[in-house]
């Protein structure tokens, strides 16, 4: 029988890929239960969303704080709430390596582009004005660097002639609802290696 994962997501937004998450675990996809959520931003919709769920949703600022102490802070809400994987939704932060050795490859992304094509910031728009053919997102593990961790799953969205940056971001954003749900159940279900820089599934 498999256990059930404690999970915390981190979210700096509207939340649409923690309700992916969430709706998932709820039907028994992801054999994981989410036990927080986290956002740098007391105004996120995703907090309100996760408590309209039951799930505890508490805001952390980051303005104002040193990093350190602002990082502490989120690695003692997720301690308490004995999380053991980090699944960021969102999140507008980049993690300092202090934080990612705390969980070690049990940190987990999704990035809106086929990576390593198009890492940062606004990530559709570049694919988009670059004149790519096929864009999408990606499901990876997190390390030090800017979407640079190993890939776990990507999923493909064709970029039509009549498309604008914000027509592509949405039908990636409907493939990132199906595939990070889908590799986090792969990450919890099946045995898995890295071979390099390679996520290696048995």
């Amino acid at each position: 029988m498999e256990s059930m994962t404690r999970l915390a997501v981190l979210l700096s937004g509207r939340g649409s890929n923690f309700v992916a998450i969430a709706d998932a675990c709820a039907r028994g996809e992801v054999p994981a239960e989410i036990v927080l959520v986290v956002s740098n931003k007391p105004d996120a919709p995703g907090l309100e969303r996760a408590r309209e769920r039951g799930i505890p949703a508490v805001a952390i600022p980051g303005k104002g704080i040193p990093r350190e102490e602002h990082e502490r802070l989120v690695i003692a809400a997720v301690a308490e709430a004995g999380a053991g994987w980090v699944c960021l939704a969102g999140y507008m932060r980049l993690l300092s390596p202090s934080f990612i050795e705390r969980f070690p490859q049990r940190i987990v992304n999704i990035h809106p582009a086929l990576l390593p094509s198009f890492p940062g910031l606004e990530a559709q728009h570049q694919a988009w004005a670059h004149g790519v053919k096929v864009s999408g997102c990606t499901v990876h593990l997190v390390d030090t660097g800017c979407d640079s961790g190993p890939i776990v799953l990507q999923r493909s969205v064709s970029v039509r002639n009549d498309d604008t940056a914000e027509i592509l971001a949405d039908r990636i954003l409907e493939q990132e609802h199906v595939a990070y749900p889908a590799a986090l159940r792969m990450l919890l279900t099946r045995p898995w290696r890295l071979e390099g820089r390679r996520v290696v599934f048995e």
